[in-house]
């Protein structure tokens, strides 16, 4: 089977080619702020819309007038911004038609996502990358890649420079994995509650690194506009954001190979990720387990490693059914987190019950 994977590594550029990067997110920025502009221009002239290709010819032409500094910067950066801009469009109106909700698109600050993708001629070498017009840059660890190399996107995160590599590679139907079938209920006390009894807590690093982030946002609002110590500020508040990402990346990473590579069927709750984040009181505890990534980790692993995924409807009562005699109390508040069951007497902890009862749903019979 044929599939796309992304390989990122931490780039170790040089102080002219820090500058060149920036300026290639820069343009990119630019680009896709500019053809924004124009849309919006377009439609509200002439009720007409375009599209990435028609743009980028337009683009082209007043490169030699009023843009020329973008040939400074391989063509690539620009064009690439058009296609995202071109694509984000398109998900907003299947939004419209669908009736689910994509935010109109946003022009882009800068300082905020810095990133540019390249396609071409993109080689890697040992412990370095080639990259359209940037040349060779090292990296700080030796690539190992397999497939043929699709696109580069080289993103800052604070003061490092990274490039993932998207690659198509052959891959062979995997064994399915032999193994036990679970059910897993997420939670807010347990990130991941099995049915087979397993706790799995979650490391909460945003809940772990508040107060000190709390500290530098005051810090940073109090600083001069401008100013170089706004600047430092600014860049020791990115380096905390980027150090709690990581830690739950990693812990997400790690579980979800580690339970594709083991379980034979996974089962979990199709729960409204969204739609729970609107609570003002469990949004920010919701954002710092990261459920939306863990589904989505499980998703395509699951198709990697040879196990199973199925996700039960977000309406099924769970938490209510009794995993003894199948009887559904009619009440349960989320404060409760142990009952016992009024027709059996079962004595349940709420969450192993309810991962029990997602077990039931398996597709499989293992």
């Amino acid at each position: 089977m044929k599939i796309n994977r992304a390989y990122r590594y931490e780039l170790k550029p040089n102080a002219d080619q820090r500058i060149l990067l920036a300026k290639h997110a820069g343009c990119a920025r630019f680009a896709y702020n500019w053809g924004l502009a124009r849309r919006i221009e377009l439609y509200q002239a002439e009720k007409k819309s375009t599209n990435a290709m028609e743009q980028h010819r337009e683009l082209n032409k007043l490169k030699q007038t009023e843009f020329p500094w973008m040939y400074e910067v391989s063509k690539c950066a620009p064009q690439e911004a058009l296609r995202d801009l071109d694509r984000a469009f398109k998900n907003f109106f299947r939004g419209l038609k669908t009736g689910v909700k994509v935010g109109f698109p946003r022009f882009r600050k800068k300082g905020e996502h810095d990133s540019f993708r390249l396609t071409g001629s993109i080689k890697v070498k040992q412990k370095a990358v080639q990259l359209p017009r940037l040349g060779v840059i090292r990296l700080k660890e030796e690539p190992e890649i397999s497939g043929q190399i699709l696109s580069a996107t080289v993103s800052r995160e604070a003061d490092r420079w990274f490039v993932s590599l998207t690659c198509e590679a052959e891959l062979p139907e995997p064994e399915p994995v032999i193994g036990e079938v679970v059910g897993i209920d997420v939670g807010l006390n347990y990130f991941a509650v099995m049915s087979n009894g397993t706790k799995i807590e979650a490391p909460k690093p945003l809940g772990k690194y508040l107060k000190k982030l709390r500290r530098l946002a005051k810090k940073h609002s109090s600083k001069q506009k401008g100013s170089n110590n706004q600047k430092k500020s600014a860049l020791a508040l990115a380096r905390l954001h980027r150090r709690i990402r990581n830690i739950r990346q990693d812990f997400i990473h790690k579980l979800t190979t580690h339970l594709t590579k083991t379980k034979s069927e996974i089962v979990i709750e199709d729960l409204n990720v969204r739609g729970m984040l609107r609570n003002n009181r469990l949004a920010r505890h919701i954002a710092d387990v990261g459920w939306g990534e863990f589904r989505r980790q499980l998703s395509y692993k699951t198709v990697w490693y040879g196990s199973l995924l199925t996700t039960v409807n977000r309406f099924y009562p769970s938490s209510k059914t009794c995993s003894n005699c199948g009887d559904v109390v009619e009440s349960l508040p989320l404060s409760i987190r142990e009952w016992d069951c009024p027709s059996c007497g079962a004595h349940h902890d709420r969450d192993i019950n309810a991962a029990k009862n997602l077990k039931k749903q398996a597709r499989s019979t293992a």
